[in-house]
Parts: C-alpha cells; sequence; structure tokens
C-alpha cells in the first residue's frame, strides 16, 4: 500500500499569519507559547487520519515550523517523522541531533511561498556526499527532493541517499490545464517522465516517493504505480480541512490511496500486476 505523508508546515503558516513572530510569552512567574492552529495538534489529528507519516520543514529563516514545534513533534509522535531541510551545517546539526525518522533535503528560497522546484545534487556533488554521510552516520534514512531527470537520479545514488522524492509540481500544473485528460500529449509526457524516473530510482536500489502540488483529484493516477511507495501531500488536505476539519480530510485522501488495493496495481512499464506480483 503507497503511504501517505501529510506535510503540517500549511498549518504553521496559518499560524504565522495571525501570530507572526509570537512565541512564549511570559506573565508574572507563568509563561505560555501563544498562537494557533498549533501544528502538533495537527500532527496528532493527522495520525487519527490515518497518515503513515507527518512531514515538517524547519527553514532558515523559521518562516511557519519553528524550533519549539520540532522538538515537540518529536516527542509526541507516533508515527514516522520526516525533517524537510535544506542542506546547511546548521540544520544538519539540527536533525543529527533531533534524530527525525528521515531527513529530506530539498532547495530552500527566501521569496518562495513553498519548496519550488527539485534539489540540484548533480550540481554540488561533494556536498552532498558530505551531507548524506553526516546525516545517515546520525541513523537516519536520508531522502533528495528532486526533479525527474536521469542525472539527478543517478547523483543522488552516487551521493548515497536511500530515497528520491519527485518533484510532481510539474504534473499537478498540466494536470489542472488539461483538466486532468490523460489524453493531452502534454499531461501524457509529464506522467511519462515522473514514471522513468521511478525506474531509474528504484533500478538504483533507492526508494521512490513523490509530491507537491498533489490534491485529491490529481494524486489518483499514482494509486496505481507499483514501484512508489509513499506520497507527501500538505496543502490540499488542510485546505480541505478548513471545510471538513483534519481528520477526515487525512482519512479522505488515505481511503483514495487504499483503493487500488485489492484490484490490481499497475506496473511502471505499463503491464498489469494481478496481486501476485506478475503480469495479468
Amino acid at each position: 500500500m503507497i503511504h501517505l505523508g501529510v506535510n503540517i508546515d500549511h498549518v504553521a503558516t496559518l499560524r504565522q499569519a495571525r501570530y507572526r513572530g509570537a512565541g512564549a510569552v511570559q506573565v508574572g512567574s507563568g509563561s505560555a507559547e501563544v498562537g494557533e492552529p498549533d501544528p502538533v495538534r495537527a500532527a496528532h489529528e493527522a495520525e487519527l487520519g490515518g497518515a503513515d507519516s507527518i512531514t515538517f520543514h524547519l527553514r532558515e529563516d523559521r518562516r511557519h515550523i519553528n524550533d519549539h514545534d520540532v522538538r515537540l513533534l518529536r516527542r509526541v509522535a507516533r508515527v514516522k517523522l520526516n525533517l524537510e531541510m535544506a542542506p546547511t551545517d546548521e540544520m544538519v546539526s539540527i536533525a543529527c541531533e533531533l534524530r527525525p525518522h528521515t531527513a529530506m533535503l530539498v532547495p530552500e528560497g527566501r521569496e518562495e511561498v513553498t519548496t519550488e522546484g527539485g534539489l540540484d545534487v548533480a550540481g554540488q556533488l561533494p556536498r552532498m556526499k558530505e551531507v548524506v554521510a553526516r546525516l545517515r552516520g546520525a541513523g537516519l534514512i536520508v531522502s533528495a527532493f528532486i526533479d525527474a531527470e536521469r542525472r539527478q537520479v543517478d547523483a543522488c545514488a552516487e551521493a548515497g541517499f536511500d530515497v528520491c522524492e519527485v518533484h510532481t509540481g510539474p504534473w499537478s500544473a498540466v494536470f489542472a490545464v488539461c483538466g486532468g485528460d490523460m489524453r493531452r500529449p502534454e499531461l501524457e509526457r509529464e506522467w511519462q517522465r515522473i514514471m522513468r524516473a521511478g525506474v531509474e530510482i528504484t533500478d538504483a536500489g533507492m526508494r521512490f516517493n513523490a509530491g507537491h502540488g498533489l490534491n485529491y483529484h490529481n494524486v489518483i493516477p499514482f494509486t496505481s504505480v507499483s514501484r512508489l511507495e509513499e506520497l507527501h501531500i500538505g496543502h490540499a488536505i488542510v485546505s480541505r480541512a478548513v471545510y471538513v476539519g483534519l481528520r477526515r480530510a487525512v482519512r479522505e485522501m488515505k481511503q483514495i490511496l487504499m483503493r487500488s488495493e485489492g484490484i490490481g496495481r499497475v506496473y511502471d512499464d505499463g503491464g498489469l500486476d494481478d496481486g501476485t506480483g506478475g503480469a495479468a
């Protein structure tokens, strides 16, 4: 079954929209953290909705998730924790101390709303080898968020990454323009790019994950991809939660991912898995 990783950054972004710069306040001899909604409580709701992992991004400027959040998450979370981070010395030190289950290296821009584009592993291979070695030395599974390009996959394998998460932002954008019509050649091209990358990743001995811009509609084709292990989804789930609550929003997404179970899953080369491991 494909696992669902829920990104709670967007809950923290909502908090910061009202309580920008807020933290612990002191009144007399007492103090308390201020600001809502609380991303740590959101992680608990996501777990109850069926999330298999919780993703959070500690940015260098702490624009949404902060240090207090990550330390509390590490204490209370009951599912896998996936820390998104820039490959900086500060973040590597925090990850080695915090010890989440997975550390995912991503590019980071000061002006971007969310991560845009994959990490250029091939263009900074010596640094990536160093960072991966430090993180793996601390006992972490190390992932890279990359574009669906062969040179990036090859570089990830050389650097020693355990996981590649393929950037699905281009797929999501084209899906919206095409209305999800898979007969449109531009959408088919994006799909094939992701599928080729998935084959290359798994053939290189790494895990194949995907995420970015996925929602309750454009995620459906991914439920039938046999090599895919995990999808990371945040904004769409948090947006849905405004109307129905986070626990239900996560449960609805989880149900979509589970629909392919027991009815056969599509191999990346176009064959159909009949559930026995062979082609039907």
